[in-house]
């Protein structure tokens, strides 16, 4: 592939970087990364990595957008209340950038159909907001050797790791299964300041980047906190568990299965 004197334009600032220069941008172009959830972590995520010109984006989501996410859900205006998340977000990321090839799922990921989206992309960003779906995440790009970003925020907190199956602390190497009901609530439940999403879903789109060129130091064996609140950003060092169920030295978990949703009943969470 060789850039168009329009792509030199629009990528200059990569370009001009000693680490990423025109064969960087160039991997760019040939690269795909999926978006799990089209909300407030895939809606910076999206916006950024189709600004940066990753060449195939793939975004995922089954609801359509409704008022109370514009306050978190970049990606999403007011005239897009009522759309499908995923025409929604379509339609932002080809505005950005026509240089791009973006795939919408309108659907809800699940163990019969993960595997056969994730293992047409280079790496996965999770930006979902319930646990079974993360699990789900998690072991299907450990079975299909699928590298992903996981992050979560609730409230003024944040925090992301990134999982290079195999090699690295997965997800259930830190927290071996969902936590039982009344432990912990979603947003819509506890809440979420708007903009830490903006924060947490930039840096994954980040760590998606770094990965697909091959430059700086990822998030894997770490994971990284985040509080608006007080502006407390910790890096926590993590080994992968030698009991992990998923990838430990005896597994218990061998092939996918969906989790139970778990609601949390806010009169009686021990949160």
């Amino acid at each position: 592939m060789s850039l168009t004197e329009q792509q030199i334009e629009r990528y200059s600032r990569h370009i001009i970087l000693e680490q990423v220069g025109g064969t960087g941008q160039e991997k760019l172009l040939s690269s795909k990364v999926l978006i799990i959830g089209a909300g407030g972590l895939g809606a910076p995520a999206g916006l950024y990595l189709a600004a940066a010109g990753v060449g195939t984006i793939g975004i995922v989501d089954s609801d359509k957008v409704d008022l109370s996410n514009l306050q978190r859900q970049i990606i999403h205006h007011t005239n897009d209340v009522g759309v499908e998340k995923v025409k929604s977000a379509e339609n932002k990321m080809r505005a950005i950038n026509p240089d791009i090839t973006i795939r919408t799922y309108q659907t809800r990921v699940n163990a019969e159909n993960i595997s056969d989206i994730i293992r047409q992309y280079d790496f996965v960003i999770d930006g979902t907001d319930n646990f079974p779906a993360k699990f789900l995440i998690n072991d299907a790009c450990y079975f299909n050797k699928v590298p992903f970003s996981h992050a979560g925020i609730l409230r003024f907190h944040g925090q992301l790791i990134t999982v290079l199956p195999g090699e690295t602390t997965c997800y259930r190497c830190i927290f071996n299964s969902p936590p039982p009901a009344n432990a912990v609530p979603s947003c819509s439940q506890a809440g979420v300041l708007g903009v830490l999403a903006g924060v947490i879903g930039s840096l994954q789109a980040t760590e998606a980047i770094k990965y697909l060129l091959g430059i700086g130091d990822l998030l894997t064996n770490t994971l990284l906190t985040y509080d608006a609140l007080t502006m407390d950003v910790r890096k926590v060092r993590l080994n992968r568990n030698a009991n992990c169920p998923l990838c430990g030295e005896n597994p218990q978990i061998t092939e996918l299965k969906d989790e139970k949703q778990v609601v949390c009943d806010l009169k009686n969470c021990k949160c």
